[in-house]
């Protein structure tokens, strides 16, 4: 026994595709953008390394109860904040290439972009106080007190302009902007379109919009298509004649006669009707 108003053949109708909720899409770029943040905060460590040991120092000299620069017009302290930025480009280059070879499979996503943001930033923040830390003591009274008059000691590392720290995620963005343009993952046009109860095929030209091309018509797999040729359109039907039915052809004097010899036709000649008008006159 079949279901009231069904056929006995029918076969329910296919499910439509149904897109990932946001908790579930959330939690897969969380997942990609996880690692991505902590290695470059683990990465700060490093750069903070390298700033302490690539930066220039500032020298003091005691003088008296003085603590006076040993070259006033040097510029130690703005080459300082001039490595750091060069430094936190390079990270940022290095992590950008790294977090868009891990992803190129998967197409990248939001997810690498914000990680690498404020992983360059978290990471240039650790650098900078990691480099601070293991620089000279910042109580330049103190430390001067301790070696005396006339001996001469090294500023500790500072990091003034704060806006250095922005070096590294900028670099980052910007980079893996140009990698995603130039050698990110192209999206393939779909073979077809769900219309609400059914999968139709896409047009010839991967458009999932395009209407379906006919095998034969312009357009069509294996029919050439001429760019130059202007758009051909349906042209009106022919119309019918208004003269109506074709008149026969005029029989001419060479044609054959079915009238037997001395018939003549029953129209008078112009000979006889012109002899037929002159009467004698009584």
């Amino acid at each position: 026994m079949t279901v009231p108003n069904t056929f006995a053949d029918s076969e329910p109708l296919p499910s439509a595709p149904t897109k990932p909720g946001w908790r579930s899409r959330l939690l897969r770029e969380l997942m990609v953008a996880g690692p991505i943040g902590l290695a470059c905060v683990l990465l700060g460590l490093l750069m903070g390394a390298i700033w302490y040991w690539l930066a220039p120092e500032v020298p003091l000299v005691v003088h008296g109860n003085q603590v006076l620069y040993v070259d006033p017009e040097g510029e130690q302290s703005a080459g300082a904040v001039g490595t750091f930025v060069l430094v936190g480009i390079a990270f940022g280059i290095v992590t950008s290439v790294g977090a868009f070879l891990a992803t190129r499979r998967r197409g990248g996503g939001i997810g690498v972009a914000v990680a690498l943001g404020l992983g360059g930033v978290l990471g240039s923040l650790v650098g900078s106080l990691l480099g601070e830390a293991v620089g000279p003591s910042s109580d330049i009274v103190k430390h001067a007190k301790q070696i005396g008059d006339g001996h001469t000691f090294y500023e500790n590392l500072t990091l003034p302009a704060h806006g250095a720290l922005l070096a590294w995620p900028i670099t980052a963005m910007v980079v893996l902007l140009a990698l995603t343009a130039t050698f990110g993952k192209r999206e393939q046009p779909s073979a077809a379109v769900w219309d609400g109860t059914k999968w139709v095929p896409a047009g010839a030209d991967g458009n999932p919009w395009a209407p379906p091309v006919a095998p034969g018509e312009p357009g069509a797999p294996g029919v050439p298509v001429d760019p130059w040729a202007p758009p051909v359109e349906p042209g009106p039907a022919a119309p019918a004649s208004a003269a109506g039915p074709a008149a026969a052809p005029a029989p001419s004097d060479d044609a054959p006669s079915d009238a037997p010899p001395g018939a003549s036709s029953g129209a008078p000649s112009g000979d006889e009707a012109s002899k037929g008008s002159q009467r004698p006159t009584p």
